[in-house]
């Protein structure tokens, strides 16, 4: 009988130590999940970076979430478990499971749900999945408005539970205050987005001649940064300073600004002021933390490695490496740019210009870059005011032929071109020559 006793007392105690170290887990599950929430901005990251977690401490096979879009009256997710990246279920707010949780707030733990008649077996036929069992819960915000809903499918050793019901009612109150977070950051974004854009084409419209500047400079700047892969340098600070890095040039008399003859020294003197206005201006504009620099990269595209540049004298690493991105894909769109008194410098003379100033006013590293970029991808730049009229399949017999291959291509002798670099040449020059 003590025998007896004993026995299920042990056998007691490795249950109550069981419950335990699962209860221990999913805390532990809890504060993970809640401190990846906190540093994901980017809302695909932050959704599937959540449902991988729940579906692994609920033992489950799959997870949605679902969010409200109210003017469609939709569930939608652009992310979920099993189903291919970049696809997204839609369906009406009303139907299925997941539309009554949303319509009425309820939690629904459903041990079978071809049972269930409000279950909506569509999407099951759509994707080719066997739902089983469910659980699914509203989103709700601070105000207690449901913004989506999460639902779990398919726990693997039986129905959901009371306990399971309970992590999941924290994990969403978590992840909803996350989830708006993330969508009024990326409506912040957008909103910056759309006023750098328009500001940037007003400020490239004043001034006829060059037209189109900014947005070119940006392209081949970002082209750079993308091509070289690893640098202490965001693409998305480069972009951005891009677009403004002339947006000085508003605290420039437009006599001055637009004068077609030579300028004298005191008119120079005015332009070459035009980068510290830069400065000030966008030191004004509250950007984001992961855009703090562009003001110190817009403001320094006209420094030199020598120290010979403007407005500040700058040398070598004193200058940003976006900021010598921009000083490069600046000269190369002026000497590249169409004017209405010359054409483009034949291409192997805007690089020879380029070549003359290098260590000096150029990075090295940063031009060897620049002529790995596809010469498919340089021509859609040249050419992005005439996009529309790009043939894409004919340019894509460049898309693996890089910019120094043109280059080497103009130096050689005309009758010592074999046949593959006759049709690279030939169709190089019919784009930039704009023979189409």
């Amino acid at each position: 009988m003590k025998r007896w006793r004993r026995k299920m007392n042990q056998i007691n105690e490795s249950i109550v130590l069981k419950n335990l170290q699962e209860e221990n887990q999913r805390l532990k599950v809890l504060l993970h999940l809640a401190e990846n929430l906190q540093t994901h901005l980017d809302l695909d990251k932050l959704l599937l970076t959540t449902m991988e977690e729940v579906a692994k401490i609920l033992k489950a096979d799959r997870c949605t979430v679902f969010l409200l879009d109210e003017d469609k009256n939709e569930l939608w997710s652009i992310v979920a478990m099993g189903i291919e990246k970049g696809k997204e279920i839609r369906f009406p707010a009303d139907r299925g499971i997941a539309g009554h949780v949303a319509r009425t707030g309820e939690i629904l733990n459903i041990p079978d749900a071809y049972k269930d008649s409000r279950f909506n077996p569509d999407i099951d036929k759509k994707t080719g999945y066997k739902t089983k069992n469910m659980l699914t819960m509203p989103l709700k915000n601070r105000d207690g408005i449901t913004i989506g809903v999460y639902q779990i499918l398919n726990k693997f050793d039986g129905p959901f539970t009371r306990a399971d019901e309970e992590l999941l009612s924290a994990i969403s109150q978590i992840t909803a205050t996350t989830v708006e977070n993330s969508l009024l950051y990326e409506e912040q974004v957008e909103s910056l987005n759309s006023f750098v854009d328009t500001l940037s084409a007003t400020l490239d419209t004043r001034d006829y001649i060059t037209a189109g500047h900014s947005r070119r400079v940006t392209l081949y700047s970002v082209a750079i940064c993308k091509q070289l892969k690893a640098m202490d340098c965001s693409c998305e600070e480069v972009r951005f300073a891009g677009l403004l890095h002339d947006i000085g040039k508003l605290g420039i008399p437009e006599d001055v600004l637009f004068k077609a003859g030579k300028l004298n020294q005191e008119e120079y003197q005015l332009i070459k002021k035009h980068p510290a206005v830069t400065r000030q201006i966008l030191e004004s504009i509250h950007f984001p933390r992961n855009l703090k620099n562009v003001p110190e990269i817009a403001s320094t595209h006209h420094e030199k490695l020598n120290g010979q540049g403007y407005p500040d004298g700058l040398k070598n690493g004193e200058i940003p490496p976006g900021g010598r991105m921009l000083a490069l894909a600046d000269v190369f769109d002026a000497l590249t740019s169409r004017r209405q008194y010359r054409d483009r410098e034949p291409i192997e003379k805007v690089w020879e210009t380029i070549e003359k100033e290098a260590g000096d006013t150029f990075d090295i590293q940063l031009m060897k870059v620049f002529l790995e970029v596809p010469l498919k991808q340089i021509i859609e730049i040249l050419e992005y005011d005439q996009r529309d009229r790009l043939n894409e399949k004919e340019l894509t017999l460049l898309a693996e032929i890089p910019l120094g291959t043109i280059i080497e291509i103009k130096r050689k002798d005309p009758e010592s071109l074999d046949d593959q670099d006759k049709n690279i040449n030939s169709l190089f020059d019919k784009y930039y020559q704009r023979n189409y």
